[in-house]
């Protein structure tokens, strides 16, 4: 009965949305029949990412490979984390997608992300324990208002597949975009720029742990978490992101 009563709660709350604030296409803004939609055309132009693709980094191959086969990058450099996985290719098409929900105030828009990750991330979502977001500076925090990373992990959170805290990281050091560096510019510009938030060392600790962030282009942010949170004595850790890019950038 509970159950119930909270479904036409929800219910009433949408339609009461719906009237104040009509449906938009989360990508090009035209109506949509729900709030968290993509248009028909819009929809046809996202490149969702399926197998084949790398075991490890979730790069995506152009030709059939057997199950378990992993990108030569991994291969020649394997990355600190377990596995990777994003829910779309990094194009023209999904930038607006991002854009919109890490500049354009689209918050209500990561409800919907939310259960795009659990469906992308099942594999590595079964058996974790914590999903952690990539943390900002407390500066950028403050003229964003809000973390993109930490509100895809909240909704992740509530398709009921994994715990979350928003702060077991800290960005302590304030690092330049990473847009626009190349290389090893990454790794350097984000070397030492994270740390464990030491009330969560205990939680931390045996834990398997999926990082949560927008986009993975290279992978020097997320790589640089991973050993921070693996130094701090994660058992595990694994990576998912809305979006990733197929070329670095």
């Amino acid at each position: 009965m509970i159950a119930a009563a909270a479904e036409a709660l929800a219910k009433l709350a949408g339609r009461a949305l719906d009237a104040v604030l009509p449906p938009r296409c989360l990508s090009c803004g035209d109506a949509v029949d729900r709030q968290g939609g993509v248009c028909p055309l819009c929809w046809r132009g996202l490149s969702f990412i399926a197998p084949p693709f790398c075991d490890h980094c979730g790069l995506p191959f152009e030709v059939d490979i057997l199950a378990g086969a992993e990108c030569g990058a991994c291969i020649a450099h394997p990355p600190p984390f377990a596995r990777a996985r994003s829910v779309l290719v990094y194009d023209d098409a999904s930038r607006r997608l991002v854009a919109g929900l890490k500049y354009g105030d689209q918050t209500y828009a990561a409800h919907a992300y939310g259960a795009w990750l659990a469906r992308a991330g099942a594999d590595i979502l079964a058996g974790a324990t914590l999903a952690v977001p990539v943390p900002l500076h407390r500066w950028r925090l403050l003229r964003r208002r809000y973390n993109q990373a930490a509100l895809l992990a909240g909704h992740l959170q509530k398709t009921g597949i994994i715990a979350y805290r928003p702060d077991v990281l800290v960005r302590h050091r304030q690092t330049l975009p990473q847009v626009g560096l190349i290389g090893g510019a990454r790794q350097r510009n984000v070397a030492g720029a994270f740390r464990i938030r030491n009330k969560y060392l205990p939680t931390v600790a045996a834990a398997h742990i999926v990082l949560i962030d927008d986009v993975m282009t290279t992978g020097a942010t997320l790589s640089e978490c991973a050993r921070v949170l693996l130094r701090g004595g994660a058992a595990r850790v694994d990576v998912l992101t809305l979006a990733r890019a197929v070329k670095a950038e």
